[in-house]
């Protein structure tokens, strides 16, 4: 099995942007080394702060102009900033610079409490870096418009029948049956950090904490499945970026609280499926972090339409890209940040190893 550890400047490139502590191979477990440990020790790391660069897809006055929201390309949770907050003036000056010369800031959330302690502006070889991981960017094909309410869903998963992205021409391993796909996803859940044991893969997956890092999530299950299984994947995003509207999921496998994002993303697998001697090839995703067995692209997309936790909750749209699409770019997706040699992935998985949804 491929190994792909970090190592040279793939190494100070994830440490320098994303500022996380332990960089290691993705498919076996390796011992501490003495930097690891003394990286392990970083304060900040220790209370659960995230720092990264990021790019602001929107920003914006909420209904009663007391609060604005910022989106961030990066995230795909949403953040509220009052317009008392003592910091506001700063937020807003980098906020819109960032929009308008479509440039990163610098960013420290508090993972736990979800919200942003502080805003700076990236220093030159930061950015230096982050420029040269944004050199690989997916165009990717538009996001759809879609009404949940509205589904067929006799035939929306059918994909040679209703779901024909372009996408799906590029690999034609598919899974053979339901049964398989049970088995890839249940190997995947297996990996997840709140699990106690060892792990077969590394970093763990933190399918505990579902209020952000979707997005690595999805790219090491990505890895799993055409990597340790060997069949295609795709990945599927839902978006909400129309009006107010936002997604949102009650999180019940993790204490029942609601959680918010602007967009989602996990993989998709298209299964060969038998029914009544007929074969049709249907689409599953695989999201530990919202079910507990793969379940049909629809469902997914009407699980994110949670009015009881929003009456503003809708899913405005979806895209099914290349595995290799990382985060999106607001509001209509394209084009889609790589992540080919899993350094942002496997440092944001690590950051979340410790978190937990539902606080």
């Amino acid at each position: 099995m491929k190994s792909f550890c970090l190592t040279g400047r793939k190494f100070l490139a994830s440490l320098v942007i994303l500022f996380l502590v332990i960089t290691s191979c993705t498919n076996q477990q390796l011992p501490e080394t003495p930097w690891d440990q003394k990286l392990s020790s970083i304060s900040w790391q220790q209370s659960l702060n995230d720092t990264g660069l990021v790019t602001v897809g929107a920003w914006r006055p909420l209904a009663d102009d007391r609060y604005m929201e910022v989106i961030f390309n990066e995230r795909a949770k949403v953040y509220r900033i009052a317009r008392e907050d003592k910091d506001f003036a700063i937020y807003n000056r980098y906020f819109e610079a960032s929009l308008r010369n479509k440039t990163p800031v610098k960013i420290i959330i508090d993972i736990r409490q979800g919200i942003l302690l502080k805003v700076t502006e990236p220093s030159a070889e930061e950015l230096k870096l982050f420029l040269e991981f944004r050199k690989e960017m997916l165009i990717g094909d538009s996001s759809r418009r879609i009404n949940i309410a509205r589904i067929d869903t006799s035939t929306f998963n059918i994909v040679d029948e209703y779901l024909k992205w372009p996408v799906f021409k590029i690999c034609q391993n598919i899974v053979p049956s339901y049964t398989k796909a049970k088995e890839i996803f249940d190997y995947c859940a297996a990996q997840s950090c709140h699990i106690p044991g060892p792990k077969q893969v590394t970093p763990c997956i933190p399918f505990q904490y579902v209020d952000d890092g979707c997005y690595a999530r999805a790219h090491k299950m990505r890895w799993i499945i055409e990597k340790h299984f060997g069949y295609c994947s795709e990945k599927v995003f839902s978006f909400a970026t129309v009006d107010n509207h936002k997604l949102n999921v009650k999180a019940d496998k993790w204490g029942g609280c609601c959680v918010e994002w602007w967009y989602h993303v996990t993989p998709l697998i298209r299964v060969k499926t038998t029914r009544n001697k007929f074969v049709k090839t249907l689409a599953y995703v695989i999201d530990p972090g919202m079910f507990d067995k793969p379940v049909l692209l629809s469902t997914w997309l009407a699980a994110q339409k949670t009015t009881g936790c929003n009456p503003h909750s809708m899913v405005d749209s979806y895209s099914i890209q290349s595995s290799s699409a990382y985060t999106p770019s607001y509001p209509n997706g394209t084009p889609y940040a790589t992540d080919p040699n899993y350094t942002q992935t496997n440092s944001m998985l690590i950051n979340y190893a410790s978190a937990t949804t539902c606080n």
